[in-house]
């Protein structure tokens, strides 16, 4: 089977969830034997040069990256202020990106092209225009219910109004290309059973995102007295900001005030200058760091603060599998069906969360146990091999052609 994949950004290095959801599904559809292509735009805010890639990265036949300028300009959002067009997708709307496109079409008959995200959405018709291949939408997000929340969670003003605008338009273009696809690949049931609502009718499947489980490993260390937290993620996300924001002002001055020695380390790229200039008490701000899953081995508990975002959240699967223990809220843990007090803890109101952390804290002991918990949890749910079978299968079908004998195999398990 031959797939061309299409990105927004060049999925490397690890550091953020659609990086991580892109190659682990490639890697292991590559491990199934299809044979991938890489078209990916590299762009000015997540701008990558290949020569940094190391060796083992060879899970694509070929890679083809596009310079594009994606950056926020002031006057391009005026202008588009004036159109119906949605300015989230617009910036990802590139004539380079379409010529490499329409050249690759042209030289090989590829059966799948593979779409990470909506932002890819606007290349569907020359995809029909110079191939047969099937689309598959790989829907990573709910995208426009993201900033429906982040709407939400934003105070009365002119920022308010201009984000309502963006969401608006945003959902529209979502809507509108819902059924332009042949297949809809969701991250989660709850994500598909929100595009059935708005009406999705094409055939349709469940792709969470798995992890190469050998990367996860524990490193051994004894767990301490006392407990640090530690939180990691991309600190331009605005989610993610939003978040930290809600538990360094509000959650944090309880936790201190009944346990004045606790530590909560932040790690992230781009950190926000709100950040670095105020100080909190014993709290660390790392900004970017060299591995992820070494930050996340430092510490016994990682804490996840979301109320806006959609999708799954990938750094939670990752410290699961690392036996960490994860305080996060409902949305947080959208489409990972773990269970409070088993596989994680669940607290969505500043007293809740704040409970959780000085529960940790005070009961150190539970901590292995809710761990070991999570790594099972990860491993019978979440190995990407076994999630890409599943996916294969539904191409084959979509194709119209007869599963490979392995494949039969794996089904019939």
């Amino acid at each position: 089977m031959k797939i061309l994949q299409l990105c927004k950004k060049f999925p490397y290095p690890l550091k953020d969830g659609e990086a991580i959801a892109v190659t682990y599904l490639s890697k292991a559809l590559h491990k199934l034997g299809c044979e991938l292509t890489l078209l990916s735009m590299n762009t000015t805010k997540h701008h990558f040069d290949e020569k940094a890639l190391p060796k083992d990265f060879d899970h694509y036949k070929n890679m083809h990256l596009v310079e594009i300028d994606n950056r926020i300009k002031i006057k391009d959002a005026f202008v588009n202020l004036f159109t119906s067009k949605s300015y989230h997708i617009v910036r990802y709307i590139s004539p380079k990106f379409e010529a490499k496109l329409i050249e690759l079409l042209k030289a090989e008959d590829y059966d799948i092209v593979q779409l990470e995200t909506l932002y890819l959405a606007p290349y569907v018709d020359i995809i029909r225009k110079y191939s047969k291949a099937k689309i598959v939408m790989r829907s990573h997000n709910v995208e426009h219910e993201i900033w429906k929340r982040v709407t939400e969670n934003t105070s009365v003003g002119a920022k308010k109004w201009y984000l309502q605008l963006l969401t608006k338009r945003l959902e529209n273009f979502e809507v509108e290309n819902l059924n332009k696809y042949d297949m809809l690949v969701s991250i989660t049931q709850r994500d598909l059973d929100f595009f059935k609502a708005i009406g999705c009718k094409i055939p349709t499947h469940v792709t969470p995102v798995g992890l190469e489980l050998d990367d996860y490993t524990n490193i051994s260390h004894q767990h301490k007295s006392k407990p640090t937290f530690g939180f990691i993620g991309s600190l331009d996300w605005m989610p993610n900001t939003e978040g930290l924001d809600w538990l360094l002002n509000k959650v944090w001055p309880l936790v201190m005030a009944k346990n004045p020695d606790a530590e909560f380390h932040i790690a992230g790229r781009n950190t926000p200058s709100w950040l670095l200039e105020k100080k909190w008490p014993n709290v660390t701000i790392h900004g970017e760091v060299a591995s992820a899953i070494d930050f996340m081995n430092k510490h016994d508990v990682m804490v996840v603060p979301l109320f806006s975002g959609s999708g799954m959240r990938v750094k939670i699967l990752e410290g699961m599998a690392l036996g960490k223990t994860i305080i996060s809220t409902k949305i947080g843990l959208e489409g990972i069906h773990a269970k409070h007090n088993e596989e994680v803890l669940i607290a969505d109101t500043v007293e809740k969360f704040a409970e959780e952390m000085l529960r940790c804290i005070d009961g150190p002991s539970m901590l292995p146990f809710i761990g070991k918990k999570a790594q099972d949890f990860i491993h019978d749910h979440y190995d990407n091999v076994k999630i890409a079978k599943c996916l294969t299968t539904f191409f084959y079908e979509l194709l119209g052609r007869p599963i490979p004998e392995p494949q039969k195999d794996v089904v019939a398990q």
